[in-house]
């Protein structure tokens, strides 16, 4: 009778995993395979090089650069959308005034103001992308003739062309088309907390700072571990920004991004090996983070 219960679970098991492992697992062990050859992706001619292509890698001055680049991205991007997130869910949920009979209270509007800061996620990333390449525009764009209206004509910064801009502005389109769906997400999980926590904090003489830390927070930290991991995953990646605000790496390559490296040496160069290599770098850097992430955010299930 065990025996045929563990049979039924197989059967259930046996179609999803083979499509996993056809689909996902099998591209990854054909990535690190192909990073050990000199393949240029456009024949299919190629010879084992040994870790040739990982020894190029560490001597590679734009793949530090690049790296380096991701890694401030992967500090900064999660911080500013999850703290931003975090903030403007609180201030929607909780941050009202005080009504008749209710503790805490969202403020009026909360429902008007979570459509509109979902908006970006209506559109795709290489829209919003392409909508802030105009703005950016130093001659023409929004942002500098806002500027011009204003009478700060002298002040018009070449937002793209700067080196010392340029990785802040793709920052900052990031963050604008992300915070609205962790605005949105957070919310949801605060409207679950039962108001009976606010109250009974409210009676012990908390305010509204101590009642965020005390108890939003901790109730949604589970929700903002996993925000967490997702968006240090997009931090890693930001190819589509970089493509088509930037059109290329950027000036002096401020926006070199480890996958539009990989991009360029594997479709542009004709370097797919020593793309792939740069891929299993990738994967190296995303699980890493992904591990301290999830083993620093460990703490007791609250439950309520």
């Amino acid at each position: 009778m065990q025996h045929g219960k563990y049979r039924f679970i197989a059967g259930f098991l046996l179609v999803p995993l083979a499509i996993y492992g056809i689909f996902v697992v099998s591209p990854f062990v054909q990535a690190i395979y192909y990073s050990f050859t000199n393949w240029t992706g456009l024949s299919s001619k190629f010879k084992m090089t040994g870790l040739k292509n990982y020894q190029r890698l560490w001597d590679d001055e734009l793949f530090w650069k690049a790296l380096g680049h991701n890694l401030l991205l992967l500090l900064l991007l999660p911080l500013v959308t999850l703290g931003l997130g975090l903030f403007f869910a609180f201030m929607l949920n909780v941050g009202g005034r005080r009504r008749k009979n209710a503790a805490v209270a969202g403020v009026r509007g909360s429902g008007f103001y979570k459509i509109v800061y979902f908006f970006p996620q209506v559109l795709s990333i290489a829209i919003v992308a392409l909508l802030f390449k105009f703005a950016y525009n130093p001659n023409s764009g929004a942002i500098n003739s806002f500027l011009d209206a204003i009478g700060l004509d002298s002040v018009r910064p070449d937002w793209l062309g700067d080196p010392d801009l340029a990785l802040w502005c793709v920052m900052a389109v990031m963050v604008w088309s992300n915070v609205g769906f962790y605005v949105v997400l957070f919310s949801a999980g605060m409207s679950a907390i039962p108001k009976d926590f606010y109250e009974a904090a409210l009676l012990d003489g908390a305010n509204r700072v101590q009642t965020f830390f005390r108890i939003t927070l901790p109730l949604l930290w589970d929700t903002v571990q996993t925000g967490w991991v997702y968006m240090g995953i997009m931090a890693l990646d930001g190819f589509a920004v970089v493509q088509i605000m930037m059109d290329g790496p950027g000036p002096d390559y401020s926006t070199e991004l480890l996958t539009y490296y990989l991009y360029s040496k594997a479709f542009t160069d004709g370097q797919a090996g020593y793309a792939t290599a740069l891929g299993v770098a990738l994967l190296i850097v995303t699980m890493v983070f992904a591990g301290i992430v999830m083993k620093l955010g460990r703490r007791e299930r609250l439950e309520y």
